[in-house]
């Protein structure tokens, strides 16, 4: 039976309470950045960059059966890590499912208050722009 989002989502706090250090809390994030799959180099354009952050993301999506499947990549390494972080939450759920979640899963680890300014600016950024394809795509 597959996960629901919350299954997902309490796994993830689960995963980063494991960790008493922020650091390695950040490796941990690295490793997750190093298991995305490959992003075409076609897909790297402006129409799929992430506006807000100061390294590049790019996201893509598709639509299939009824579900949004993300890709994405960063030229940054944590910043490709909390991209994959998200990806790996909301990548295969409806558009409704992602749309209706308030993301608090996010403050839960506490990513926001232990990332730069200019970091945590990205990763709303990043939330901001899967939940708009979400309601895009209702």
């Amino acid at each position: 039976m597959e996960k629901s989002l919350q299954d997902i989502q309490q796994e993830v706090i689960e995963t980063f309470s494991m960790y008493d250090e922020w650091l390695d809390k950040y490796e941990y994030l690295i490793e997750l950045g190093k298991s995305l799959e490959p992003f075409p180099d076609a897909a790297r354009t402006e129409e799929n960059l992430i506006k807000g952050c100061q390294s590049r993301v790019w996201l893509e999506h598709e639509i299939r059966d009824g579900r949004i499947w993300f890709k994405a990549d960063s030229d940054a390494i944590i910043t490709k890590g909390i991209i994959s972080l998200l990806i790996q939450v909301y990548s295969g759920r409806t558009a409704a499912e992602i749309a209706a979640d308030d993301f608090s899963f996010v403050d839960r680890i506490g990513l926001k208050e232990n990332l730069s300014p200019t970091r945590a600016n990205g990763l709303v950024s990043m939330i901001e722009t899967i939940r708009s394809i979400a309601q895009e795509n209702r």
